[in-house]
């Protein structure tokens, strides 16, 4: 049986398109994640601040190992009290000091602990600390926004002017009261980061719920969520499948972005001395630190300081890089 003109170029285009997919020269279609990766590989400066964060992170994580193979711990040395001011040469005081087989970097004046094994120690202090808050802070500002979003009414109201207040809230002030009273009941050094951790990441949460409101809101009203509503499905399971999947670029965004911040929000709390406190180490009680002993030994100063810089640096372009990565409206 003969088939009409129309038809018979239809099926001829459709062998072509088998007989190029046997070939292998078909299109294959991409995910939006595997589009993403091949764009931001091709930023470099992206991907070297993703070595660095990935370097950053083994350092913390291997912290013990490394310092044991390095042949050093956070112990004092006990200097002599007047070290600083005989003049003596033997003693390997910061990298301007004098850089030994034993202590590359030196010591620190006075307590004459190892400033490389501080470093260490207080990149795991630093991580520990802004992973965590970002983590409580990604937990209430994603499923409130949701909500707020998702819902509307009297739920977005009181979600919305909630965050407004905590917005407009002295934060750094309200830390260190709350710092301040909860040492004088606990001390230590669990107490202190649990404390740290809940201030930096309570008053956080609602930069990201707005950004996750504000998403849900234009989500809501797609095609796709009328169509999972027409089919039965209720409400949380719209949120979880259909509205959450879409979240997760802007969540990760906010993520790479929001660490360093909180980097060196705890950096600024063990400056002023109500943060981390010896024998932890810490980022920022070492700038507190060497603050005192600048003249005798400027490295003190400059390594821990350079530290925070090259790690907060390192987690704003890697953010940067992702974000345009994930954007659709990019041509990489």
């Amino acid at each position: 049986m003969s088939l009409p003109r129309g038809e018979l170029e239809v099926v001829g285009e459709s062998e072509k398109l088998a007989k190029k997919t046997t070939t292998g020269t078909s299109i294959v279609g991409r995910s939006l994640w595997s589009i993403a990766w091949r764009r931001l590989r091709k930023d470099k400066v992206a991907m070297a601040a993703g070595v660095v964060i990935v370097l950053l992170v083994l350092i913390a994580m291997l912290a013990d190992p490394l310092t044991a193979l390095y042949g050093q711990t956070l112990k004092h040395h006990n200097l002599p009290p007047n070290a600083l001011t005989d003049g003596a040469t033997n003693l390997p005081i910061g990298a301007f000091g004098g850089i030994t087989s034993t202590h590359w970097l030196g010591i620190t004046p006075v307590l004459g602990q190892d400033i490389l094994v501080l470093l260490t120690y207080g990149a795991r202090t630093s991580l520990v600390i802004s992973g965590l808050a970002t983590a409580l802070s990604l937990v209430l500002g994603v499923v409130l926004g949701l909500v707020a979003g998702y819902y509307r009414g009297w739920r977005d109201t009181v979600i919305s002017r909630t965050m407004d207040v905590l917005l407009s809230f002295p934060t750094l002030l309200f830390s260190l009261s709350l710092i301040a009273v909860v040492s004088i009941v606990d001390n230590s050094a669990e107490a202190r980061y649990a404390i740290i951790i809940f201030v930096l990441g309570f008053f956080g949460w609602p930069y990201i719920g707005r950004i996750v409101r504000g998403q849900v809101l234009s989500l809501r009203e797609k095609e796709f969520v009328d169509a999972a509503r027409s089919l039965g499905a209720g409400n949380a399971w719209i949120m979880a499948k259909e509205i959450m999947p879409n979240l997760l670029g802007p969540i990760l965004v906010y993520t790479t972005l929001t660490i360093p911040n909180y980097m060196l929000g705890e950096a600024g709390l063990s400056y002023l001395g109500v943060g981390i406190q010896p024998p932890t180490p810490s980022w920022g009680q070492m700038l507190s630190d060497a603050g005192n002993y600048f003249q005798v030994d400027p490295m003190y100063l400059v390594l821990p300081g350079l530290a925070i810089f090259i790690s907060v640096l390192a987690f704003n372009l890697f953010g940067d890089g992702l974000r345009d990565a994930l954007d659709p409206k990019s041509t990489g």
